[in-house]
């Protein structure tokens, strides 16, 4: 009996899958995964080989899921990639009650249309849109592909079809990472030949207004640079003493903040510029003391761009900012001084990077006490998040140092996603030509591009950076090796192409997320057997 092969049975199963408020970090996370398990092991290969079915435990307790159906002695097999974490629902406001209740919240909004945007409404209008946190990414996606197990467990695949879900895509990737070596142990296991990953992110839209369906062949890279600035504390009533941090950052902030410097286009594709994700200063209380060291962090990302280039163009950017501050404050010093008898005196940043830091650090107090220093920070912090927790590690040494203050420092935190692309791989180029031209043929238009912009696991399914370009990345991310980690060698040694071809959505974590069901349910899901096929020959 088949229980996900119709658009009423996926429907049914996204429900119950959004219903799980997987939230990632929380407990419901971890019931996620037990859920999945769960449904899978009702397939029928499954109740002969409950082995192939299993749950793996991240470092911090979390769960993943693979699911392996073999076809015999095949060894050809095609790896199903899905996340089921998904981000919180505090912009739902009034109706977060009912965020993880698809069916409820999508006849609450036809209910209340003079509270739903216009073009949200023309969605409600057609009947085929479902709404929930979720519903559009990526348990749509992850539906699809315990719909195509399912279909391997019919035997209608030629090959073998591993799926593999994970948590934690949402913050750092953890649930990917593990897998890595994961993946490897079951192809040795099993003695597998990974022919691909396919991955059912959905599409994401171009621009604003775009309805086109994508099939990609790669995803993007993101670095997350940081620029802690340590001022001159100094009394509010003699601000030309000091230097303000927030005002060092302003400036760092109005050099990067969609500067299209940093965009880089391949294939007519290009990249969004970088945007601010953090910005603070570091006081803990009030005073009337200027805050004197502050923090900004971008999102940065990139296609085939090498790390040392990358680093780079931020010390310039970090240089340009350092001279104009310099210039800044001595054009106001000067102003002021027509008031009051001084001499105004100008003030010179130093601008340098994490690693450049702790060498400086540990020549003045010795690696024991910098290694003592960071462990003491990395046991009694631990409650941070990754972002504040790097920026700690980097306020310690800078405080070890402030004699080098005024100073921009660089540096780099969690998570890491390399680029990765399947451009160069004719087998995954001719499935793509051939799955546009079957969709084609049945009056669905498939676009193609080169990288999936949303950020994807698909990410460490290779490692296409030279190993020696991370240099810059990994010795200026001062949690690298102690709280974040990527598996460099495996990441090498797997080395897979990959494919993306998922469902059709709006508004990615927006309160107004929603799948379209009769698409993503309906006409897509044959051309995900397919491409599995293809995949496989």
């Amino acid at each position: 009996m088949e229980n996900w092969q119709t658009k009423d049975q996926l429907k049914e199963l996204l429900v119950k899958l959004v219903e799980i408020p997987s939230i990632t970090g929380s407990e419901s996370e971890i019931a996620m995964s037990e859920y999945i398990q769960l449904k899978l092991s009702e397939l029928k290969f499954f109740k002969n080989y409950p082995h192939m079915l299993e749950l793996h435990p991240t470092n911090d307790g979390r769960k993943l899921v693979t699911a392996l159906v073999k076809n015999g002695h095949s060894k050809k097999t095609v790896i199903l990639l899905s996340h089921f974490d998904v981000v919180d629902i505090e912009d739902y406001g009034d109706w977060k009650n009912l965020a993880f209740r698809p069916n409820e919240l999508t006849q609450t909004f036809k209910e209340n249309r003079d509270h739903i945007p216009e073009e949200v409404n023309k969605d409600l209008n057609s009947g085929h849109w479902l709404f929930g946190r979720g519903s559009m990414d990526m348990k749509a996606g992850l539906a699809l592909e315990m719909s195509l197990l399912e279909e391997a467990d019919a035997g209608r695949f030629s090959g073998n079809v591993l799926l593999l879900s994970v948590p934690d895509e949402e913050v750092n990737s953890l649930g990917m990472t593990t897998a890595v070596e994961v993946l490897l142990d079951l192809a040795e296991k099993y003695d597998l030949e990974y022919t691909a990953v396919l991955n059912t992110e959905p599409s994401f839209p171009r621009y604003p207004g775009d309805e086109a369906r994508y099939i990609y062949t790669g995803s993007i890279g993101k670095v997350l640079p940081g620029f802690f600035c340590y001022g001159k504390e100094t009394h509010v009533g003699e601000p030309l003493s000091g230097l303000n941090a927030n005002y060092m950052v302003s400036e760092i902030n109005r050099l990067m903040e969609l500067n299209t410097d940093f965009c880089q286009m391949i294939e007519g594709e290009m990249t969004p510029p970088p945007t601010n994700l953090m910005q603070k200063d570091l006081k803990v209380d009030y005073s009337v003391q200027i805050p004197h060291t502050a923090v900004t962090l971008f999102n940065l990302l990139m296609l085939d761009q090498p790390l040392e280039v990358i680093n780079a163009e931020l010390l310039k950017i970090a240089g340009q900012a350092a001279k104009q501050i310099e210039d800044h404050h001595f054009n106001q010093s000067e102003k002021f001084s027509q008031w009051a008898s001084f001499k105004p005196e100008s003030v010179s940043v130093r601008v340098m990077t994490f690693e450049q830091l702790k060498k400086k650090a540990i020549a003045l107090y010795g690696q024991s006490e910098i290694e003592r220093l960071e462990s003491y920070t990395l046991a009694n912090f631990q409650e941070l998040g990754d972002r504040d927790l790097s920026t700690r590690l980097v306020y310690d040494l800078a405080s070890l140092c402030k004699h080098l203050a005024p100073m921009i420092v660089l540096f780099y935190s969690p998570p890491f996603y390399p680029a990765v692309t399947s451009k160069d791989n004719s087998k995954i180029m001719d499935v793509m030509q051939n799955v546009i031209e079957t969709a084609k043929n049945k009056n669905i238009d498939i676009n193609h591009q080169y990288y999936f912009a949303g950020l994807s696991d698909l990410s460490y399914a290779a490692l296409q950076q030279d190993s020696a370009s991370l240099y810059d990345l990994f010795y200026n991310m001062p949690l690298y090796g102690k709280r974040y980690d990527l598996p460099v060698n495996a990441m090498q040694t797997l080395n897979l192409p990959v494919l993306n071809l998922g469902p059709y959505g709006k508004d990615a974590h927006k309160w107004t997320e929603r799948l379209d069901v009769d698409f993503s349910f309906g006409e897509l899901r044959p051309l995900l057997s397919h491409t599995v096929e293809q995949l496989l020959k």
